[in-house]
């Protein structure tokens, strides 16, 4: 018996200096001195959901369908970033005027009937024009805004303008749980320790507000969908881009889900597709349990850049148990943000979701990253 238990004694031991070693191997911060997603991390809300600048990427991420009263459609999306710099300036930076602080931000919108979209870009330093609480969901850019208005709903007000031509502002209001995406805290983006983030999803907003555009002003109500993703290295050097999409299922169900592309023509294994039910609970995919086929594609006469912009989407219902295909039809075609400002050009655009049989099951946005420019170095 003493056997038994000086034997159970000296595993326990041995798995508890394998966990000590694992962690030693996770490192906490980059060379440049940044903090890195550590995993077991316990979120405090609402500091969790304001800024982290220890840390050096961060975006909080907004995309939504908007219906107005006599059924006209839109589609609208609005990221605040920050990236943060050690040491640049830092000698003769202000409250007001910061140099190791940069603030970008993009805002568009689609009228689904004409198929105009209007979009902008932003940067600004830190400060005056533009910045980002650390307390609590406080971020702004100019005169756009996304803050947090309760903190027992969660209710939210997001504030936009668009080149002068269309402005909106919304409330939202979570319709279920926040969602942590990931392993145990952590969103693996490659094997890499370092190329992981927090991934924080509020998966269905409700939207109420108003909508004014070509001279009219429409009250609008829909659904959104909300990522905060908090970082200092996303990708890895072998890596191009990703492709990424945020379904909303008229079930009440959602799905995440991206690939990572690889330089050499693969897609890496750190891939996923996720599961949200009904109650926030999420059930994770790995590459081989789903497909993303393109179905077909479109040029920009900007970037030059081919995006394939319609896509299926192959996996197995946890609920049935048995092969579903999902397609991804976009509202419109030209949906690119160029990257003029800050950036490389990215196409980011409201689709309808379809079954096998053609019917419209839900809604999604869907993101095609790297097919312009080199996403790597930008996010490492």
């Amino acid at each position: 018996m003493k056997r038994v238990i000086h034997c159970l004694l000296l595993a326990a031991m041995l798995l508890s200096v394998a966990d000590e070693l694992r962690a030693q191997d996770i490192p906490t911060q980059t060379d440049e001195g940044f903090s890195l997603p550590q995993t077991g991390k316990v979120f405090a809300f609402p500091r969790d959901h304001g800024s982290h600048p220890d840390f050096k990427i961060e975006w909080w991420y907004v995309t939504g369908h908007l219906f107005a009263e006599d059924g006209r459609r839109f589609g609208f999306q609005a990221t605040f970033f920050r990236q943060a710099n050690k040491s640049e300036g830092a000698e003769t930076e202000t409250p007001l005027f910061q140099h190791r602080q940069l603030h970008l931000a993009h805002m568009a919108l689609l009228d689904a009937k004409t198929g105009r979209f209007l979009h902008e870009e932003r940067l600004n330093r830190g400060g005056w024009d533009a910045d980002s609480s650390v307390t609590t969901l406080d971020v702004r850019n100019g005169n756009w805004s996304l803050r947090l208005l309760d903190e027992t709903t969660n209710r939210m007000a997001l504030r936009g303008t668009l080149e002068g031509e269309a402005a909106f502002e919304l409330e939202m209001t979570p319709q279920k749980p926040l969602v942590v995406f990931g392993e145990n805290s952590v969103s693996r983006k490659a094997a890499l320790p370092s190329a992981a983030s927090y991934y924080l999803t509020f998966p269905r907003l409700q939207c109420n507000g108003m909508l004014k555009l070509g001279g009219e002003t429409l009250k609008v109500s829909g659904e959104a969908w909300m990522d905060h993703e908090i970082s200092s290295s996303q990708l890895s050097s072998e890596q191009e881009g990703w492709d990424w999409a945020a379904i909303q299922l008229r079930d009440g169900r959602e799905i995440m889900v991206y690939r990572l592309r690889l330089k050499n023509g693969g897609i890496d294994e750190h891939s996923t597709l996720s599961w949200v039910d009904a109650q926030s609970r999420v059930q994770t995919v790995k590459p081989e349990g789903f497909v993303w086929k393109p179905l077909g594609y479109w040029t920009s006469p900007i970037s030059k850049a081919k995006y394939p912009i319609r896509v299926e989407i192959e996996t197995k219902d946890p609920i049935t148990g048995k092969s579903m295909r999902l397609r991804l039809e976009p509202l419109a075609d030209a949906q690119e943000q160029t990257g003029s400002v800050g950036g490389t050009a990215y196409w980011e655009g409201a689709c309808r979701v379809l079954d096998e049989q053609g019917k419209e099951i839900g809604s999604a946005f869907l993101e095609l990253a790297g097919y312009s420019g080199d996403l790597a170095k930008r996010f490492k």
